[in-house]
């Protein structure tokens, strides 16, 4: 499942970085595949509707909350910890 997910969010993210996923590793940055705060924003509304869970609205703030947008695997890990957390 964790593969799945994975590669469900590289999808998202792709999309909105207008790339393939497979550009996307865990240590590619927002800044660096070339989102900016809105693509950012957009992606964490279709990663909340593709997973049915809801991302802190503080997310870009790391030191106030615990979802790490800094780069994808930090992503990955907090999208996956959310989507546990709902199934248990």
């Amino acid at each position: 499942m964790t593969d799945t997910i994975n590669s469900r969010i590289k999808a998202i993210i792709a999309d909105q970085a207008m790339l393939e996923p497979e550009q996307i590793t865990d240590q590619s940055t927002p800044e660096e595949l070339g989102i900016d705060s809105l693509g950012l924003v957009e992606s964490i509304f279709a990663l909340e509707e593709e997973f049915d869970i809801s991302i802190p609205f503080n997310a870009n703030e790391p030191d106030k909350s615990d979802f790490d947008i800094s780069n994808m695997g930090t992503i990955i890990a907090a999208v996956e910890r959310l989507v546990a957390e709902k199934a248990a």
